[in-house]
C-alpha cells in the first residue's frame, strides 16, 4: 500500500520523500497511453498513482485514460505543449514539472506519477530533472526492424517495452527476434514483450515496476541523464530544419 506520511512530514531528504516519477515515451500510436492504462488497473489497488500526460495542442490521452476509468479523474492531468514534444520532457520542463508537483501536493502521498511523452521518434530522452527513470514503448505494428535501429530512446532508457504482441501474426512479426534485436541495441538491458491482452506480461512489467519503486523507497536507485537527443529533422511549410538538444 501507499506510504502513509505526507512528503511534508517525511522531508526532502528521506531517500523516497516523493513519489517515483516515471516517464514514458516512444512513437506515435506504440501504445504508450495504453501502457499506462494497463500499469494503473493492475497497481492502483497497491500504489498511489498520479498520471501527467503530453499532447502538443489536446488533452486526448487525458481523456482516453478518465474515460477508460483507471484512476480518479482528478489525478489525470494534461499539459498540452504547443511545441515539438520533446521539448517539454528534455529542454524546458517546467510544464510538466509543475503538474507532476501539483499532483504530489494536491494527492500526498502518491507512490508514483507517471509521465506520458507526446508522440516522438527514437531520440526521445527525459530530462533526470523531470523523471527518475524511463521506459520507452515500441510496438510489433511498427515494424520489426524498428528495435535494431536503435536510437537514444532504445538505448538508454531503463526498461524498453515491445508492445501488442498479440498482433504479432497478424503483422508478420517474430518477437522473440524483435526482443533480440532491442537487447542486442541497448547491449544487454531489458526488454519486455507486452500485451495488455496477456495478463502475464502485464504481470511482468508490474513487477518492474514494483522493484523500481523498492529501489526508490531504499535510496539505491539513482537517476541517470540518458544524454541529448540526436540532432533530427523537423518539416515545416518552408520544407523543415535540422536541430539538435543539448
Amino acid at each position: 500500500m501507499g506510504s502513509e506520511n505526507t512528503v511534508e512530514e517525511q522531508g526532502t531528504d528521506t531517500p523516497g520523500a516523493r513519489s517515483l516519477r516515471l516517464g514514458v515515451a516512444g512513437p506515435v500510436g506504440t501504445g504508450k497511453s495504453s501502457v499506462i492504462a494497463a500499469l494503473c488497473r493492475a497497481l492502483s489497488e497497491e500504489m498511489r498513482i498520479g498520471v501527467v500526460t503530453n499532447d502538443i495542442y489536446t488533452d486526448e490521452d487525458a481523456r482516453f485514460l478518465k474515460a477508460e476509468g483507471v484512476l480518479p479523474e482528478e489525478r489525470i492531468r494534461a499539459v498540452e505543449t504547443g511545441a515539438c514534444p520533446h521539448t517539454a520532457i528534455r529542454d524546458d520542463v517546467t510544464m510538466n514539472l509543475l503538474a507532476v508537483e501539483d499532483l504530489e501536493q494536491d494527492f500526498a502521498p502518491l507512490d508514483i506519477v507517471l509521465v506520458e511523452s507526446g508522440g516522438d521518434n527514437l531520440t526521445a530522452t527525459f530530462s533526470p530533472s523531470l523523471v527518475d527513470a524511463q521506459l520507452f514503448v515500441l510496438d510489433v505494428a511498427g515494424g520489426g526492424d524498428v528495435a535494431r535501429k536503435g536510437g537514444p530512446g532504445i538505448g538508454r532508457a531503463d526498461l524498453v517495452v515491445v508492445n501488442k504482441v498479440d498482433l504479432a501474426d497478424h503483422v508478420g512479426v517474430d518477437v522473440p527476434q524483435m526482443v533480440d534485436d532491442a537487447t542486442r541495441a541497448r547491449e544487454g538491458a531489458p526488454v519486455l514483450a507486452l500485451s495488455g491482452k496477456r495478463w502475464g506480461t502485464v504481470e511482468q512489467l508490474c513487477e518492474w515496476v514494483r522493484g523500481l519503486h523498492r529501489r526508490h523507497l531504499s535510496g539505491t536507485h539513482v537517476p541517470t541523464d540518458p544524454g541529448p537527443m540526436a540532432p533530427h529533422f523537423h518539416a515545416d511549410e518552408e520544407g523543415g530544419y535540422l536541430h539538435s538538444h543539448v
